[in-house]
């Protein structure tokens, strides 16, 4: 993986996407595209916890084929669980990491590590937000404030964008993006492609 940064007009550009949509799939998209692109790595998807199952459902993902996202309900209570309860969870290696559900799906991906982090708001969960690496990957303290400051905004922002459209649920937010996604003819974010340049060096990293 090639020496990355991530600095302060990064963070402020992915942000000001997020807070400018007031639809909950863009804010997920965005969210999902911005932490991909600036840490570069493989990839990222942001979950939102079905109360009623104690699933994780995919929101939006970007990076990830539809195989490994379809690879099995994600149980909230078995899935890296201390996510959901103790703050963000590092997995170094996929394969030798008894938190992590669905190993073989994952090395079959080609992921070596994950980074998962929640997604709340008000001390309420909303679900996760998790960073799919290619290479073994030892997390640091600034990769995981950055994704953990972008998950808070998120978790705000979808909040702020169900009330506005009157959803009384997660669970409604998710089955609005669905109806969102399938209507688009691409994929695309409003966000696409914005971290690509970082003419300020103030976070380095060495891997």
């Amino acid at each position: 993986m090639k020496e990355q940064l991530i600095n302060y007009e990064t963070f402020i550009t992915i942000t000001n996407a997020i807070s400018h949509s007031k639809e909950p799939e863009e804010v997920a998209l965005m969210t999902v595209e911005g932490i991909k692109t600036a840490l570069d790595v493989k990839g990222c998807a942001l979950f939102l916890l079905n109360h009623k199952t104690n699933e994780l459902e995919v929101a939006a993902s970007y990076g990830l084929s539809e195989e490994y996202l379809n690879k099995g309900p994600i149980s909230a209570l078995r899935s890296i669980a201390q996510t959901l309860k103790d703050g963000p969870v590092a997995i170094y290696d996929v394969m030798d990491d008894p938190r992590l559900q669905y190993p073989e799906a994952a090395r079959k991906e080609g992921i070596a590590s994950i980074l998962s982090v929640p997604v709340q708001i008000h001390n309420k969960i909303l679900g996760a937000i998790r960073v799919y690496t290619a290479e073994p990957w030892e997390f640091t303290l600034v990769d995981v404030n950055f994704v953990n400051a972008l998950a808070q905004i998120a978790g705000m922002s979808i909040s702020i964008a169900r009330y506005s459209k009157g959803l009384k649920s997660s669970i409604e937010v998710l089955k609005t993006m669905r109806e969102a996604q399938a209507q688009r003819s691409t994929r695309m974010t409003p966000y696409e492609g914005v971290p690509q340049s970082f003419p300020n060096m103030e976070f380095h990293r060495h891997h």
